[in-house]
């Protein structure tokens, strides 16, 4: 078949599948291909960790079994941010520089709807210049890798991709036969996704003037940044957010069974939560490490944080999204006691890599727990033996069929 141009691609409507974010394969000429690339399907993470990184996870490393292989991490910063970046940019000045040493043809990532700031449009970019206008975060489902074809068409053999757990799992597994002579992998991790419609209504929770919020960030010290058009900024707390007042469905089973947060089968995972402040960078291969060096000295680097204790928080979250998959209220907080609490958890809760060991264990405990109750039938073929030693200590374990051959916890307990 004749493949399709960026138009026509992104014009394809996606497949009806169950447990689907879109990632584009369905869209594209052979959308059967969603049965072995699909991460909601029966992925293997340890299969394609060592296909991409030259092994899987060591068990006996504690981190890799919460962040996946890599070769370092660092807390980073550009020295002189990009502006309308999200954090200070180093995701896109990588890409930029890709482009400027003619080390790839072309960048897939993703930009902004020219009527919504917020909702992600696929775009290939091949001009330095141009990665500008992809600055920036965006929340919503977009199909990525249905430009994959319109990029062979055009003659792109050396890409660069810019995507989240969900769109590179689905390019590795499909990686050997889309036939690209070079490919660097830029992963950025995601927690949890939603509709752009559902983050307006969201955004509106946040403020009388949602329209006029130009950047948002869930910071690593317990806050949520929001810029504003005219210049002010406003730092709420964690707790002060108006959760309860989301709809149930406002993240879908998707994100809430999503056992990839740290996007480990990208060459460089660029993230914050480990950060303390500042970007937290994963090195996970010598591709990796070639795309940092291109920063050169752009981009100051240090080891990273760690202060706190995950346990009381993780076991916090465990109780209520219990609670919250079988239907009752959740445990509010009284609104006396927030502020205090507010005051203490960037002093005294998990900072750091231990931050982001936390939000780690919350996502492989939400995981198990929304599968056993939504899709008890798919437990054995998407929760890798990797996510059951994280829950362990919590108490979850596997229950009769809930685990195959690769969703044994028959492994080293990470402490």
């Amino acid at each position: 078949m004749t493949a399709p141009s960026t138009a026509d691609a992104l014009a394809r409507p996606a497949a009806a599948r169950d447990l689907c974010t879109d990632c584009g394969i369905s869209r594209s000429n052979d959308p059967g291909r969603c049965g072995r690339a699909c991460q909601f399907i029966k992925p293997d993470y340890a299969k394609l960790e060592a296909q991409v990184h030259g092994r899987a996870r060591d068990p006996l490393k504690a981190d890799e079994t919460f962040f996946g292989p890599h070769q370092q991490i660092y807390r980073a910063a550009l020295a002189k941010p990009l502006p309308d970046a999200q954090w200070t940019g180093i995701t896109t000045r990588i890409a930029e520089r890709l482009l400027e040493t003619g080390a790839v043809d072309a960048v897939l990532t993703m930009t902004a709807d020219p009527n919504d700031r917020w909702r992600p449009v696929p775009v290939l970019v091949t001009k330095a210049a141009d990665l500008a206008a992809c600055r920036g975060m965006r929340m919503g489902y977009a199909p990525l890798l249905a430009l994959l074809e319109p990029a062979r068409a055009a003659g792109h053999t050396r890409l660069a991709v810019i995507g989240i757990p969900c769109q590179i799992y689905a390019l590795r597994a499909l990686e050997a036969e889309l036939g690209f002579e070079k490919l660097y992998v830029i992963g950025t991790p995601c927690s949890d996704n939603t509709t752009t419609e559902n983050f307006h209504g969201f955004l509106k929770l946040l403020s009388a003037q949602p329209d006029s919020i130009r950047y948002l960030e869930f910071r690593a010290d317990y806050h949520v940044e929001l810029r504003f058009d005219d210049g002010r900024q406003q730092t709420i707390p964690f707790l002060q957010l108006p959760i309860s007042k989301l709809p149930r469905d406002f993240f879908p089973l998707t994100c809430r069974t999503c056992v990839d947060y740290t996007n480990v089968l990208a060459d460089i995972t660029v993230g914050y939560m480990g950060g303390e402040g500042e970007q937290w960078l994963l090195v996970r291969n010598d591709r990796g490490a070639e795309l940092l060096a291109l920063l050169g000295d752009e981009v100051r680097l240090s080891a990273p944080g760690s202060r706190g204790k995950r346990a009381g928080p993780v076991k916090g979250f465990l109780a209520n999204t219990e609670r919250a998959a079988g239907g009752l209220p959740l445990r509010r907080m009284p609104e006396w006691l927030k502020p205090i609490v507010g005051w203490l958890m960037p002093r005294v809760g998990p900072r750091g890599l231990e931050f982001a060991r936390a939000r780690v264990e919350m996502k492989a405990v939400e995981t198990v727990i929304h599968l056993r109750r939504e899709q008890p039938r798919r437990m054995k073929s998407m929760i890798p033996k990797h996510v059951w030693r994280l829950v362990d200590a919590y108490g979850l374990k596997p229950g009769e069929g809930e685990t195959n051959q690769h969703g044994s916890p028959a492994e080293p307990k990470v402490g």
